[in-house]
């Protein structure tokens, strides 16, 4: 058997994190088999479904590199096949048309309610084979009325429904329109969907979609249904604990491989291994290994592992995520070997991508003035002299490179019998406008020789020298 998932989120919105550990562990899986994944857009909601929405959802699944084998299908294109299998449903005595008004429906449920019962439909068309003219009647799935539906779940075990407490489903609106739960099931029967993996707010649909798949007389898929995902204080994942966008993480700076690291860790372990790379994930993951316990999610965690992911990979990795920052910043790149220098210097120091490039941004634009505060205390009456003695050291150092400035800025600061930070503090202040960059030695090499001697008689100018 050839495994097949399927990731199928509904553009009501954005692709959210939650959203994106479900289709990252379709993925894994399907990868992991040498199999099929599947993207499905479940676009019937025709209110709240938008274009945005859906492009936001390509966008996000393309950054994360979980690229689908087929589709992306959608629903709204499928409604001839709906109706075709309606009818066919119909015509089989395994659905009838209901023509109750929702007054009626109402005061069905008010009714119940009083008598202490669960509100539910209580299939008073089910039999009847007459029809109220002037009416648009919805179709309603012929639920079996005795008996059990047994989910065998990947995650969560055995679970039991009574088809006593499933009423009938409505599987077409008066509109025509087919609903949610008819389409998945004749979806996941025509893409032949093998393994079902989604959140676990969806295992109450799963006895009602068993039905009629078997109704259909298909072959129902494998199910699992994954924990969900909390926030820090226990309560349900929200936008202040994180739960936005995908393409917002990239938009600060977080690593679509840093995210799915982190994101494959809510719910699934092996052993204490905390950073994987995504040949990692592909060759370990085991759908079987989820626990059904939820997930707390934790940003710092995220930020912790995002630099761990910055520090281990190969600087031509981060270089064109951190051109793509610094752009939208404003700065325009000359020169391809400055990014990796700028990536190796920095990478400690930044637990995004965008925390480097906001912090690297005096590589590229000369300060146009000077942090007072550190002008008062490390821009002394003899400091002025010094670094008007070190330009002409420099300007005579024919090797540029970050060994051969520490050499000469080592050697200087001995000869004058001072500390190096005396000297390295007021270097930095001159060509960065303030006191925090890296090593000034990498720092002067990055600028280059015309562009830090430039700075540096600009500061001597400021200063009075």
């Amino acid at each position: 058997m050839t495994v097949r998932t399927r990731f199928a989120p509904s553009p009501t919105g954005f692709l959210h994190i939650g959203g994106l550990r479900t289709a990252l562990f379709c993925w894994l899986y399907a990868r992991r088999h040498a199999g099929t994944f599947v993207l499905r857009i479940e676009d019937t909601d025709l209110e709240r479904s938008t274009p945005e929405a859906i492009q936001q959802i390509l966008d996000g699944m393309e950054w994360a590199g979980l690229i689908h084998d087929e589709g992306p299908f959608f629903q709204t294109k499928r409604f001839d096949r709906y109706n075709d299998v309606i009818e066919e449903l119909v015509a089989g005595g395994r659905a009838y048309r209901c023509y109750c008004s929702k007054e009626e429906l109402e005061q069905m449920r008010a009714q119940q309610i009083a008598r202490g019962e669960k509100p539910r439909y209580d299939g008073r068309w089910r039999e009847r084979t007459d029809s109220l003219p002037g009416i648009a009647p919805v179709v309603r799935f012929k639920n079996p009325l005795t008996g059990e539906v047994v989910v065998d779940d990947v995650v969560h075990g055995r679970v039991i429904f009574q088809n006593s407490e499933l009423d009938d489903l409505i599987i077409a609106r008066s509109d025509g329109t087919p609903t949610y739960n008819f389409c998945v099931v004749v979806d996941d029967m025509d893409m032949e969907i093998t393994h079902v993996i989604r959140g676990d707010d969806h295992l109450n649909n799963t006895p009602r979609q068993l039905n009629m798949l078997l109704a259909l007389g298909a072959r129902p898929p494998v199910y699992a249904h994954l924990p969900m995902i909390l926030g820090p204080d226990g309560a349900k994942l929200s936008k202040r604990h994180g739960a936005v966008s995908v393409l917002q993480y990239r938009d600060e700076g977080f690593l679509p491989e840093a995210i799915l690291n982190y994101l494959v860790r809510l719910g699934w372990s092996h052993g204490d291994q905390e950073f994987f790379s995504i040949e990692e994930m592909t060759r370990l993951f085991d759908i079987a290994d989820v626990n059904k316990s939820a997930s707390a999610f934790n940003v710092e965690k995220l930020s912790w592992l995002n630099q761990q992911h910055m520090m281990r990979a190969p600087p031509s990795r981060i270089v064109p995520v951190l051109r793509w920052h610094l752009e939208r910043e404003g700065v325009q790149i000359t020169k391809e070997s400055q990014l990796e220098q700028i990536v190796v210097s920095q990478r400690e120091r930044a637990k995004t991508v965008k925390e480097m490039a906001l912090s690297s941004l005096f590589f590229f634009r000369a300060p146009a003035t000077y942090d007072e505060k550190a002008v008062r205390k490390h821009i002394t009456a003899d400091v002025p002299v010094l670094l008007a003695e070190v330009w002409g050291e420099l300007e005579r150092l024919e090797t540029w490179s970050p060994r051969a400035v520490h050499e000469l800025i080592s050697g200087f600061a001995a000869a004058k019998g001072m500390p190096l930070g005396k000297l390295a503090q007021p270097l930095r202040l001159a060509v960065c406008g303030g006191t925090v960059s890296p090593p000034i030695d990498a720092t002067l090499a990055i600028l280059g020789k015309t562009e830090a001697l430039a700075r540096l008689t600009r500061a001597l100018a400021a200063w009075g020298a």
